[in-house]
């Protein structure tokens, strides 16, 4: 029993003799090491935002204006004969060129047709040859001679109106273009009475975009280009689809009505564009970016700069050093995407267009941007909030010689 005692009280006492070594070698290691606090040398950077410098030059002035697209041309296929429809030749919704046979109407009356017409044509004719000889001796007179030669036209004229019937019993592609899809089906009787609409032609390539303009603005922009505020645009227009992507194919303007509508106060304009891809369908909403005039010696700034708030629209401004503070401005036309601003800027500013979120007024950013040259931003640190005791030189464990 004494034996076991004494070996529980080695164990125990290592266990803590252990413990207090760790102890204090946590204890040296934090000791040789200063204490960084919240406001030392550990604070991080200004945060870095995109920023432009305001500058004057030439805007087009632009307006983004509602429309719609319409096929260059439209055909409607009718049945111009009557009978029943025995085949389809074409898929739905593929191209078809000009005269390309779409359906076939049963055409066995209208060839029979041709063969009597043919023949009664022929004994017209023979009729008038043999009157032609007996004029001249007398054995007919003119007048039953002038009957048979009238009777040969009569016939060629049926003939015609025969061979015209059998022809349009394949119904042929007025137009090319895009064919829709089909309004009747293998078996129905057509042309009975009116001519049946049979499919749709629409021809994509080019389209055109069809979309107004308030005459009164039209009138005021007429006015500045005639006093020499403005400049006169090129008659180019781009499209904005509906995800507010931009088309890549620009447009001409070569329709302008000569009149504005009473009961809207607008005048209709027309576009075309070239539509290679058929990514452009009739009926499409889109908007057309209308150049109204050119400026000069204005000032432009993206829309991502500008900011709207109770006191208006305004931008952040890169101040002395690079603290950051609100300005209010006034924008004017559009130019594109961009805004141009009719009051607040004065040229050389720096405004920030992207890390927003970032700023807050009175704070300190790090402005990057093209021709600008971040400025290196030196933090001071902080004094430390607590004394560090003076290292003390190592003592030594063995008693101090006896002199």
């Amino acid at each position: 029993m004494h034996t076991t005692s004494s070996s529980s009280f080695k164990i125990i006492a290592q266990i803590i003799a252990g413990f207090i070594l760790i102890t204090a070698l946590f204890g040296c290691g934090s000791s040789d090491k200063p204490a960084v606090t919240s406001s030392g040398s550990g604070t991080p950077p200004p945060p870095e935002v995109e920023v432009i410098k305001v500058t004057f030059g030439q805007a087009t002035m632009t307006q983004d204006l509602p429309g719609r697209l319409q096929a260059y041309r439209t055909a409607q296929v009718r049945a111009r004969v009557e009978g029943i429809v025995e085949q389809r030749l074409f898929q739905e919704g593929s191209e078809v060129k000009a005269g390309d046979a779409l359906f076939r109407i049963d055409a066995r009356n209208f060839k029979a047709a041709v063969d009597a017409t043919r023949a009664d044509l022929e004994i017209a004719r023979q009729t008038a040859t043999r009157y032609q000889s007996l004029l001249a001796i007398k054995a007919v007179s003119q007048q039953e001679y002038d009957l048979a030669a009238a009777r040969v036209k009569q016939t060629e004229s049926a003939m015609i109106r025969a061979t015209e019937n059998l022809e349009n019993a394949s119904v042929p592609a007025p137009i090319p273009g895009r064919i829709g899809r089909t309004l009747v089906t293998e078996g129905t009787f057509v042309g009975r009475g009116d001519a049946t609409l049979l499919t749709t032609i629409e021809q994509l390539d080019p389209i055109y975009a069809n979309f107004t303009q308030s005459g009164a603005d039209l009138l005021r922009l007429r006015q500045a280009v005639k006093a020499g505020k403005l400049k006169q645009a090129a008659a180019t227009v781009q499209l904005v689809l509906e995800d507010g992507s931009i088309y890549p194919h620009t447009g001409n303007i070569f329709f302008t009505d000569m009149a504005v509508d009473p009961s809207t106060g607008a005048v209709s304009l027309r576009a075309e564009f070239a539509n290679p891809q058929r990514e452009l369908l009739p009926g499409m909403f889109v908007r057309v970016r209308f150049p109204e005039a050119v400026a000069e010696n204005v000032i432009r700034i993206p829309q991502r700069a500008v900011q709207a708030g109770a006191q208006g629209q305004y931008v952040m401004v890169v101040g002395a050093e690079n603290k950051i503070a609100p300005l209010t401005i006034k924008i004017g036309s559009m130019a594109g995407t961009d805004f141009i601003v009719s009051e607040g800027l004065k040229g050389g500013e720096i405004i920030i267009v992207n890390g927003l979120q970032k700023a807050r007024p009175g704070a300190v950013v790090t402005p990057i941007g093209e021709g600008i040259a971040a400025p290196s931003v030196q933090v001071k640190p902080a004094a430390p909030t607590s004394a560090v005791a003076p290292a003390t030189p190592a003592t030594s464990n063995k008693p101090p010689a006896n002199k």
